[in-house]
């Protein structure tokens, strides 16, 4: 019989994450729907000559958005995490839809309001902060939007714009709940002859299986589902392409990539430099799939191969209780007070921590500014879900320290910078683990994972960004992405990035159809970009101690207080260039000759 997942209401309260801290029923929060309804129908009041007759009018205006924000942002909290770990309630669905609408309601009122804003002559302005000195609480936000001029429309057209959002996103909605709620998981044998769910939770760690013919049959049996509806995958995507397209057209930009990466300030040539330094190191790739291959003692090195370890394991569980502890020991040269927020997150329910049927897969922080940040996982019991969870608290460590030194504006820091906190944790905690082993094959496995995670998230995720590139770049030449373009490019781009070493199975072509990343418009970049600012960050803090802490959560806490270039730089990590990048890549390809040489003595 197949294992069962437990339904939601199965699930123990001490496994859940606590959503009482926001509304302790849905009849509150249905009553702060009411009231944010209201408020944004009062924001209509706000007319071009009133708002821009003074400093203390613009203040009244910011406020009030400010307050319209946080009861938005609690409410979208709740909705969207009780929707998350249940998509086939259709009351969350539902109360989650009410929000949205909600949200996008108040995106249309302000839009207008955004070219006002930006419309205001400086010297206007700065009169405006000389007269009003509270309106400084919201500069940072206010010479964003203005950073953005050449790019705002006439009011009209940004509610026009605005109002379209709910429809742009439909698409990621429905990729959702294909993907998470309508699909049917198909059931294989383990290796323990038991039947079982081949879920999206379970996916990875079957790949992980010793047992290869485990490995394949996930990967052949996971991926025809995906074949099986590849020209509804391909729509789906197209659809969002286009969308991404639209706004940046309209927008006036040159390609959805320079709109995308200059909504956060960042510059295009950072994206560029990326995907440059990594062809430029591809070579250490190669050496790591031909170690791979070497060490497994395959004739054939396939890719359902490459999420095995490389090292004998020896099936010991990393139980959730102990990742807790050890995370929280890795994380002391932080500081007491890092590990004290840390710990009250694992101890007052910040978590939801197991897969539940309907729940949606992987893992993610939430920030919610009002009240704590949440952390969706589906722990695993092992070494990889023990980093992840590190990988998550950091997010959530760094929300946590921006809502509480900023307003809700600026405490939303930019999604460029959004994985070095996360990265940093991972980096931190692979330094304790591997500091407190003599045991080779411990030492071994440690670094076996932490190859991994430079394969996974420096090369992969930049295989991801070209891909995400060059999907754009075709839409924008007028071509169509059918199923069989966008399965040869994925297919073709796997060839490049591992190299000749493997056999480039055909099911990895429909691979791409499994990213819920590639929805949310050129997100994937930043993960390696920002692996490679957390290698540098986690070598400062380690080699120069307190200083390069008191930096490093001196940035946690400065939310959007720059461009995050600049307060990557004030860390001390210049990403404009590419020696990040390289000098991450170089730590890999001495990871590789050490992990050789440390199996030669075993």
């Amino acid at each position: 019989m197949a294992k069962e997942l437990l339904k939601r209401e199965q699930v123990a309260k001490e496994d859940t994450w606590a959503l009482e801290d926001l509304y302790a029923s849905v009849e509150l929060l249905l009553e702060d729907a009411e009231k944010l309804e209201q408020m944004v129908e009062e924001l209509k009041n706000f007319t071009e000559e009133y708002l821009t007759e003074s400093g203390e009018h613009l203040l009244e205006y910011f406020q009030k958005a400010e307050e319209i924000s946080i009861l938005l942002d609690k409410g979208r909290c709740y909705t969207e995490r009780s929707s998350d770990v249940d998509k086939g309630n259709d009351e969350y669905q539902a109360l989650n839809g009410k929000m949205i609408n909600i949200y996008h309601k108040y995106a249309t009122v302000t839009a207008p309001i955004d070219t006002w804003i930006v419309d205001i002559e400086e010297e206007k302005m700065q009169q405006f902060y000389q007269e009003t000195p509270r309106l400084r609480n919201y500069k940072v936000t206010i010479d964003d939007l203005r950073r953005l001029k050449e790019h705002i429309l006439s009011p009209e057209l940004e509610e026009l714009l605005a109002s379209s959002r709910e429809m742009g996103a439909a698409m990621e909605k429905s990729y959702s709940l294909l993907e998470n709620a309508d699909f049917e998981n198909p059931t294989i044998e383990d290796e323990n002859g038991e039947q079982v769910k081949v879920s999206s939770g379970r996916f990875i760690p079957l790949l992980e299986s010793p047992d290869v013919r485990v490995r394949r049959e996930a990967f052949q049996s996971y991926y025809a589902r995906y074949e099986q509806y590849k020209n509804t995958f391909a729509s789906l995507y197209e659809g969002k392409v286009k969308a991404n397209l639209f706004y940046a057209k309209a927008r006036k930009y040159g390609s959805s990539m320079e709109a995308a990466v200059d909504a956060n300030n960042v510059p295009k040539e950072v994206y560029h430099n990326l995907i440059e330094a990594v062809h430029e190191n591809m070579h250490y790739m190669h050496e790591y799939v031909s170690l791979r291959k070497k060490l497994l003692g395959l004739e054939e090195l396939h890719m359902y191969d490459v999420y095995v370890s490389m090292v004998e394991e020896e099936n010991i569980e990393v139980t959730y209780e102990q990742a807790q502890e050890e995370i929280m020991e890795a994380l002391k040269v932080l500081g007491d007070d890092y590990v004290s927020v840390l710990k009250e997150g694992f101890e007052n329910r910040w978590i939801d921590k197991y897969e539940n049927e309907g729940k949606r897969s992987g893992a993610y922080s939430a920030g919610c500014f009002s009240v704590h940040p949440y952390v969706l996982m589906n722990y695993q019991n092992n070494l990889d879900s023990e980093f992840t969870l590190a990988h998550e608290m950091g997010h959530t460590l760094h929300s946590y320290y921006s809502a509480k030194h900023n307003n809700i504006f600026d405490s939303n820091y930019k999604i460029f910078v959004a994985e070095v906190a996360s990265t940093c944790n991972e980096a931190l905690l692979m330094d304790y683990l591997l500091k407190r082993t003599e045991d080779k094959k411990k030492k071994a496995r440690l670094i076996n994972h932490f190859l991994h995670q430079f394969r996974s998230t420096l090369y992969r995720q930049t295989m991801f960004a070209e891909f995400e590139l060059l999907t754009h770049q075709m839409v924008e030449e007028g071509k169509t992405l059918t199923a069989e373009s966008l399965k040869k490019l994925y297919y073709d781009l796997n060839v490049e990035y591992y190299g000749n070493d493997i056999v480039a199975d055909k099911e990895i072509a429909i691979e791409w159809a499994r990213i819920p990343h590639f929805y949310y418009n050129f997100y994937v970049y930043q993960y390696a970009t920002s692996f490679a600012a957390s290698m540098a960050l986690c070598k400062k803090i380690l080699e120069e101690g307190e200083p390069a802490v008191k930096c490093y959560l001196k940035f946690l806490s400065s939310g959007c207080s720059k461009s995050p270039i600049d307060l990557l730089k004030d860390a001390g990590v210049d990403m404009t260039t590419k020696e990040p990048v390289r000098e991450a890549l170089k730590m890999f390809g001495n990871l590789i000759k050490e992990m050789e040489e440390l199996l030669c003595q075993i």
